[in-house]
């Protein structure tokens, strides 16, 4: 008998997961806390163990530490909590699925990366590996779902109506983010919810996840130079500016191993998703930047760090267009993984041609999309996109700009589709 709680929503995630567990032994989700990882994984479970660190569990972990085997007996498919807590875990599962062909035995969950020294083997193979992000506006039911990103490949969207979304909405779903846990709550308690994240990271996550003692006022130095550069495609060098604006020479290099040793962190916190740079089929590659564009996991994180209200944001529209596009590309990532796609964005160094994102299925097709928040900004969306289209050796298969304030889902004369990210789903 499965273990789903109450109230549990749907995930996209939820079919890729079983049909994981009929190909493969055992599956490993991973992805920032509270994103709802646990509540997913019992969905698809017959029993569980938590070895996270609290009061009730710590029998559980205590058995595991001294016998990893001790809890890997119980129902299958079994659950194992935050399995980073005890690494050995991950050797153990590989091996129980080394010793049959059954599959679904085990589903692992975790919130960090542990140190790669205490694992000996991948689980290529035998566990893999799956990424889970926070709720997308269509699993929060702020999607209508009304265009599907896989038809747009298909070229199969009608043009229709839809409703249009206010200014102060867009504002407050930035805001809330997608933390299930705060998806019913008033934006005062969603927010409170989102600080409390970014303080845990700084007083305890940044520590315990290697043992490595760092600076608690570095690390909330470069999340607040992140949050700054949200959906930019600013350098390491930028971020150690901010950090350390009067940073000499000499002490460069010291700057920069600390600056990438913290974005590993947050990395293996999994609370930073960049976007990677496109390059493919498109002539000057060589002057193709190659640069990642910043993004935390979920906006709201962006908006806790500095301290961004929905009020705020709607009196500083320049960044909130900023915070708009990347809840549209975190929306992005989650549809085009769904349907086995990835994500990329593209910036041409020499003639600053560039598109927000790039989706690219397996087979190579992939799309090209521009994100504005106001429709006055389209046309410059539509000329941004048909550079980018004559630049292309393999054209794009569609070409479509989404618009946070816009009422519709129209496919313009020249082909280019519009519709606002309140109609996307996968």
């Amino acid at each position: 008998m499965k273990l789903t709680k109450n109230g549990y929503i749907p995930r996209l995630i939820d079919k890729s997961i079983d049909e994981n567990l009929k190909i493969f032994g055992a599956i490993s989700i991973e992805g920032p806390k509270w994103c709802g990882k646990t509540w997913t994984a019992l969905n698809h479970s017959n029993s569980v163990v938590y070895l996270n660190n609290t009061v009730d569990n710590f029998k559980d972990k205590n058995l595991a530490e001294i016998d990893v085997n001790l809890i890997l007996d119980k129902d299958k498919p079994e659950l194992i909590d935050e399995w980073q807590e005890v690494p050995a875990v991950w050797d153990a599962v590989r091996f129980k699925c080394d010793l049959d062909d059954g599959k679904g035995k085990y589903i692992l969950t975790g919130s960090s990366v542990p140190v790669s020294d205490k694992i000996r083997h991948s689980g290529a193979g035998r566990i893999c590996k799956m990424k889970m992000y926070t709720m997308s506006l269509f699993e929060r039911g702020d999607s209508s779902g009304d265009v599907s990103l896989a038809d747009l490949f298909d070229g199969k969207i009608k043009n229709k109506l839809v409703d249009k979304v206010t200014l102060q909405k867009i504002a407050e779903l930035i805001v809330r983010g997608g933390w299930p846990n705060a998806i019913d709550m008033p934006i005062e308690g969603a927010i409170k919810i989102t600080k409390s994240y970014i303080e845990a990271v700084l007083d305890k996550d940044i520590i315990e996840i290697d043992g490595v003692h760092r600076s608690k006022q570095k690390m909330e130095m470069l999340l607040r130079s992140l949050a700054r550069n949200e959906s930019t495609v600013s350098s390491n060098k930028v971020l150690m500016k901010d950090v350390d604006d009067n940073v000499t020479e000499e002490d460069l290099n010291i700057s920069r191993n600390t600056i990438t040793n913290y974005l590993d962190v947050l990395e293996r916190l999994h609370l930073i998703e960049n976007q990677n740079s496109f390059t493919y089929k498109i002539r000057s590659r060589s002057n193709v930047g190659k640069n990642v564009k910043r993004h935390f996991v979920d906006p709201s994180l962006g908006c806790a760090v500095l301290n961004i209200t929905p009020e705020k944001l709607m009196n500083d529209l320049e960044t909130m267009g900023l915070y708009f596009e990347a809840l549209s590309e975190r929306d992005l990532k989650i549809y085009a993984e769904n349907i086995g796609a990835k994500l990329y964005h593209y910036r041409e160094n020499d003639t600053g041609v560039e598109v927000d994102a790039i989706v690219e299925l397996s087979d190579g097709e992939y799309g090209a999309i521009e994100i504005k928040l106001g429709s006055n900004k389209i046309d410059e969306a539509v000329e941004s996109l048909n550079r980018f289209y004559n630049l292309a050796e393999v054209k794009p298969k569609f070409m479509c700009v989404i618009c946070g304030l816009y009422d519709a889902v129209v496919k313009r004369p020249d082909g280019i589709y519009v519709f606002p990210i309140t109609a996307l789903k996968p």
